[in-house]
C-alpha cells in the first residue's frame, strides 16, 4: 500500500492512556479555529490567521482529510496530529530516504507540558507503521523550536539535514519504524 492510499481512512479511534485519536467532527470546529488563530500555537508555522478569516473559511467539519487525527482529551479536542504527503514544491531538501509523509502536530496551549503531544504522535506513528510497514516518516521544524526538537528525539527521529527556508534554519529528521518504534 502506498503512502497516498486512503482505504485505511478513517480508522477506528485509537485509544491511548489519556487520549482518543479520531477523525475530525463538527464539534471540533471552534478548537480548529482556536489552534490556527493562536500566536503561541503558530509561532513556528507562519503565525496566526485572523479569527474572522478563519470563521469564514473553516468548514463546518474541519480537518476532513486522510491521516488528520484529532487528539481528544476528556471529550474535547486538545490538538491535531497529521501525516501529510510531503510536498515536492516545498522549500528544503528533496530526500527520497525521508519517506513520503511528514508528521505534523498542533496542540492548544492548555495541553502543553503534559506529554499529550508525545502520546498522540507515538500512537499515530504506531498506527502508520502498522498500516504502511517499513515506510519512514519525516518531521521538519525550525531549529529554534526546542520543544519540537526534544519531542522528535523522544519519538526516535534522527536528524538527516539542516537547511534554511522561510527565513529560518530548519531541521529535518526521519523516523524508521523498524529501527525506532515510537513510544
Amino acid at each position: 500500500m502506498t503512502a497516498t492510499a486512503t482505504a485505511d481512512w478513517p480508522p477506528a479511534p485509537i485509544r491511548t492512556g489519556r487520549l482518543v485519536l479520531r477523525a475530525a467532527e463538527g464539534r471540533d470546529r471552534a478548537a480548529f479555529i482556536a489552534l490556527f488563530a493562536s500566536p503561541e500555537v503558530t509561532a513556528y508555522t507562519g503565525g496566526p490567521r485572523p479569527r474572522a478569516e478563519l470563521e469564514r473559511a473553516v468548514p463546518e467539519v474541519p480537518g476532513q482529510r486522510p491521516r488528520c487525527f484529532v487528539a481528544e482529551l476528556d471529550g474535547t479536542m486538545a490538538g491535531i496530529v497529521t501525516l501529510d504527503d510531503r510536498d515536492p514544491e516545498r522549500p528544503g531538501p528533496a530526500r527520497p530516504d525521508a519517506g513520503r509523509v511528514e508528521l505534523g502536530y498542533l496542540f492548544l496551549p492548555h495541553a502543553w507540558g503534559h506529554g499529550y503531544a508525545a502520546e498522540a504522535c507515538a500512537a499515530v506513528l504506531g498506527w502508520y507503521a502498522a498500516t504502511h510497514p517499513g515506510e519512514p516518516v519525516a518531521l521538519c521544524t525550525q531549529t529554534a523550536n526546542g520543544r519540537a526538537l526534544r519531542l522528535a528525539a523522544r519519538l526516535g527521529f534522527t536528524e538527516v539535514e539542516r537547511f534554511t527556508a522561510y527565513g529560518a534554519e530548519q531541521w529535518l529528521g526521519v523516523w524508521h519504524p523498524a529501527d525506532r518504534p515510537a513510544g
